[in-house]
């Protein structure tokens, strides 16, 4: 429910400008999920969400707005935008962000719907990504590298 609930979140704040927590919630329950207050403003914190200073419109830390909602190319400018390391062992690969943005990079990957992901976790500042095979990990690993210039 939670990140079915934060998706919505990031889909929601991605579409239109949301000023206000109340605004938010009005749209997750016109999406069919309720949320109190203080749950909005842990998935807030945990998704890394600021507001911009031109509008004060909540959007992701980044910036970045993406262009088609659950796609590969939003999730390398997640990727790009937030992960600092990438490591992989047998077909598992740990990426690393800074404090807060795992969650919304987890996200990101998971709605790209890439056959060769099976899923993610995500903690504060780091995410496991379990892909099909360790050479499909290999290949992740070295695509995340290239994208964050290491």
């Amino acid at each position: 429910m939670k990140a079915r609930r934060q998706s919505l979140i990031l889909r929601i704040v991605d579409r239109e400008p949301v000023r206000s927590q109340e605004q938010l919630r009005r749209g997750l329950r016109a999406l069919g999920i309720a949320a109190t207050q203080a749950t909005l403003s842990r998935d807030i914190k945990e998704l890394g969400l600021v507001k911009r200073a031109a509008d004060g419109a909540y959007q992701r830390a980044s910036g970045a707005v993406p262009a088609v909602p659950g796609s590969p190319a939003e999730m390398m400018r997640a990727i790009g935008g937030s992960i600092t390391q990438a490591d992989h062992v047998q077909q598992m690969v740990v990426l690393k962000t800074p404090p807060g943005q795992a969650n919304a990079t987890a996200v990101s990957i998971d709605r790209a719907n890439l056959p060769e992901i099976v899923g993610t976790i995500a903690g504060d500042d780091t995410i496991l990504v379990v892909l099909r095979d360790a050479r499909l990990a290999a290949a992740f690993a070295g695509r995340v590298r290239e994208a964050i210039g290491r």
